[in-house]
């Protein structure tokens, strides 16, 4: 394979990862308004429930307490879920993607205050889910549902290219953060006219995403995500 084939076909991994990332980075900003504003707690942002959590045991507020440590425990169980999902799909982004929606589509349901608390866990649920579509591009880590990490890479970014490096892979870090911000902001104007109906709009987007990632092809799907590492199993000794 020659020099410049090569070149163009990790150019077209990485733009196919970009709108890929960009594209779920929009679902998440428009899952995360919405969960927001109906809950009142984060659905993704986890280091802000972790502080509110730690804040309202300070408090007193133990309810509130165990509320938000449940989210963390459900948010983490998504990403393990979504992980495990992916692993035993010839299509992870389809099979996670279509997950997310189902999950999206029945916490609308809920929408009745005193089930407001199942919402809240089915979407964090979900949210979690998200992240296995896309874990890394080109080996630089890439987070889907949380920006701070983006943010911080890019800002190492300009400091490395202002002391020297000429090394640009950084800034595809702006990609999430653009997508959260442009999602988070229709997610709000969806929420604000639909209330909890708004998650259905948001379920149908992950369902058409869903079908779009079936453009991509499965090796590629599995080239965005984390090698599992098998270790050997040791023979067995006879008896």
């Amino acid at each position: 394979m020659t020099y410049h084939r090569r070149r163009l076909i990790k150019i077209r991994r990485k733009t196919t990862g970009l709108a890929l990332v960009g594209l779920i980075s929009f679902i998440a900003g428009m899952t995360d308004a919405v969960g927001l504003v109906l809950s009142g707690d984060f659905v993704s942002f986890m280091t802000g429930n972790t502080t509110r959590a730690a804040i309202a045991i300070g408090n007193g507020d133990h309810n509130h307490a165990l509320v938000l440590l449940a989210a963390i425990l459900i948010f983490v169980c998504g990403n393990a879920l979504g992980v495990v999902l992916a692993h035993a799909a010839s299509r992870p982004a389809f099979v996670v993607l279509g997950w997310v929606s189902v999950l999206l589509s029945i916490a609308s349901t809920f929408s009745a205050p005193d089930t407001v608390t199942v919402q809240f866990y089915l979407v964090a649920l979900a949210m979690g889910m998200v992240n296995a579509t896309v874990e890394h591009i080109e080996g630089l880590p890439i987070g889907l549902t949380y920006v701070t990490g983006a943010l911080s890479r890019f800002g190492r970014g300009i400091g490395r290219l202002i002391v020297g490096d000429r090394d640009f892979a950084w800034t595809m870090q702006i990609v999430p953060w653009v997508g959260m911000l442009l999602g988070a902001i229709v997610g709000a104007l969806l929420v604000h006219h639909f209330a909890a109906k708004a998650l259905l709009f948001v379920a149908v987007l992950a369902l058409t995403a869903a079908f779009l990632t079936l453009l991509i092809p499965p090796a590629l799907q599995h080239r965005y995500r984390q090698r599992v590492a098998r270790q050997a199993l040791l023979s067995q000794p006879s008896r």
